[in-house]
């Protein structure tokens, strides 16, 4: 799943390292929830934090998911949930308001934690969330500042349930000063807990094996959607909560656009197909690309275009070092991509440019950008793109995690979309040739990583060598691999 590149902010990559996904991984205790509120306290200046949990869908049947900053200091998973914290000096009360027991609903909705649940089991001040509005109201009545966390905006004119709730408080306080803090939570979550790097390992481990049955099962005549559904079955079959993001799948015109999550082309002999997939487990999400030959053996335009862009993968990689500058990976990459993308005649020079349009008419792009659009990578956690940046320093350190993600697009009307003025006309005639040869190949190579204190590991190992793709595609699937038995295994063993 890629990022839309920002100019001055490409992201990164690693050095690589073995790495074995263990049956006795851990998970996050209670005591981490703790260390997170208390450090989020601890960025701030005396007063009440509001921090609210995704609500109920508007309709039962519908899946819910938990807001990623909530669940990240609560670790609770139930709708209507709200946690608020007071801080007085090096004093933090901390109060969480749930859905109380309702058998009736539950016959709906399922069972509840209720009060006295959560309270057992995370040691919180817990009352029934009807209890939320007359505990701010005393609260508040010295008119302390609130920060708030969730779907919140002071600026924008927006009408979240978030908003709403926050709009009544200020009619009712006019004199408490509200400030968003979802920026100090994103902080605290940039560098993962060995807890959190180990559930990324796993989301990733069950991502790999879904990225291997999806390539062992492509055939020409096969629709894009039987893909998707054989790789989300893998997803569920191996205990992910879900996919992570809508699954992409394009194959054909269909890879060269970034995220086509349509899936419903019957797939060619000669085509190439993208599979930018990841699942979700406990909440944690990976993000793997790999792009194949639908008939399981690349054409030499394909190889070509394949290999500029693994290429700039291996460039990023071997400059990723525990605490290198970011920009190295990035810049590695990048000047990978312009000096194939020139050899291959689509542009002209690694640093040749054409007229673009942009929010003041035309200016001047970067010619490489006709082929790559987007950043090295992005940071990988509760959110598929999860912070991790690290200040102004932006080196890697112990307890990042990201990915890298170079490709290459070449739209069959590249050449439509290059603004007509004097100059791109030449342009255009000098690379006309090419496109035609490329077009409608995309490939995008992307793998996960994480950084503990004694490197950077790989942590999605799924053949991306061309050979190995292509030995990978004659070892052709006869069904559904069965489930694996020590992820199963480490699920039950975890589950309650």
């Amino acid at each position: 799943m890629i990022r839309q590149f920002v100019r001055g902010t490409l992201l990164i990559a690693v050095a690589l390292a073995t790495t074995a996904v263990s049956l006795h991984a851990q998970l996050i205790s209670q005591r981490d929830y703790q260390s997170r509120r208390a450090a989020l306290a601890g960025s701030l200046r005396d007063g009440v934090v509001v921090a609210f949990g995704a609500g109920e869908p508007e309709q039962d049947y519908l899946a819910f998911f938990q807001n990623p900053q909530f669940e990240y200091l609560t670790g609770f998973r139930e709708p209507g949930a709200v946690l608020v914290l007071v801080k007085r000096g090096n004093d933090v009360k901390e109060m969480m308001f749930v859905m109380p027991r309702d058998p009736a609903q539950e016959v709906w909705t399922g069972n509840r934690t209720g009060v006295e649940g959560v309270r057992r089991i995370t040691g919180l001040d817990t009352r029934a969330i009807r209890a939320l509005r007359p505990t701010l109201d005393t609260l508040l009545a010295a008119n302390p500042p609130l920060h708030v966390v969730g779907d919140y905006s002071a600026d924008e004119p927006t009408a979240s349930e978030d908003d709403l709730f926050i709009r009544e408080l200020r009619g009712r306080f006019p004199g408490v000063a509200v400030t968003p803090v979802n920026r100090a939570v994103e902080s605290l979550r940039r560098l993962k807990s060995p807890a959190e790097l180990d559930l990324l390992r796993k989301a990733a481990s069950i991502t790999v094996d879904a990225q291997r049955e999806a390539i062992r099962a492509i055939r020409p005549g096969m629709n894009e959607f039987e893909i998707q559904a054989l790789i989300e079955y893998t997803f569920r079959r191996n205990g992910a909560d879900r996919p992570a993001f809508a699954t992409i799948v394009g194959s054909g015109p269909n890879s060269t656009t970034l995220h086509y999550t349509a899936d419903n082309r019957f797939m060619n002999d000669g085509d190439v197909v993208v599979m930018d997939i990841g699942a979700s487990y406990r909440g944690y999400a990976a993000d793997v690309t790999r792009t194949v030959p639908v008939n399981g053996v690349f054409t030499p335009p394909q190889r070509e275009i394949y290999q500029a862009v693994r290429d700039a993968q291996a460039s990023a990689e071997r400059q990723a070092k525990l605490g290198s500058p970011a920009s190295n990976m990035a810049d590695s990459a990048t000047a990978s991509l312009a000096a194939s993308l020139t050899r291959l005649g689509l542009i002209e020079s690694p640093f040749a440019t054409f007229d673009c349009a942009t929010g003041n008419g035309v200016g001047t792009c970067p010619q490489l950008r006709l082929y790559y659009m987007h950043s090295l990578g992005h940071g990988i956690g509760l959110d598929v793109h999860d912070p991790w940046r690290s200040g102004a320093a932006d080196v890697l350190a112990a307890g990042q995690a990201f990915t890298i993600e170079p490709g290459i697009y070449v739209r069959g009307n590249t050449l439509d979309i290059i603004p007509d003025t004097p100059r791109n006309r030449q342009l255009k005639e000098t690379i006309r040739a090419a496109v035609a040869k490329y077009a409608n190949i995309g490939v995008r190579i992307e793998d996960d990583y994480i950084v503990t204190s004694t490197g950077v590991e790989w942590i999605s190992r799924v053949p991306r060598e061309i050979a190995e793709i292509e030995a990978l595609m004659k070892d052709r699937a006869t069904g559904p691999a069965p489930r694996d038995p020590a992820k199963i295994d480490w699920y039950r063993a975890t589950t309650p």
